[in-house]
């Protein structure tokens, strides 16, 4: 998914705000992964939930986006 469609998704305006507060975290924690690592900058960026992002919304129902 897109940078945009997840911000998007989350009600969140500020794309500043977005990355420092909810997509750089995620990223750090394992929890979501670029599918093109060697380009974080790329239009064709896309974000996708690893294992254990699966996990964590597989323990907390209701909380997952969409």
């Amino acid at each position: 998914m897109p940078r945009q469609q997840i911000q998007e998704a989350l009600a969140l305006k500020h794309e500043d705000h977005f990355r420092n507060a909810y997509l750089k975290p995620a990223l750090a924690r394992g929890v979501i992964e670029m599918t093109l690592p060697d380009k974080p900058r790329s239009s064709n960026q896309r974000y996708r939930l690893t294992t254990l992002g699966q996990h964590w919304l597989e323990a907390h129902p209701g909380t997952g986006a969409g």
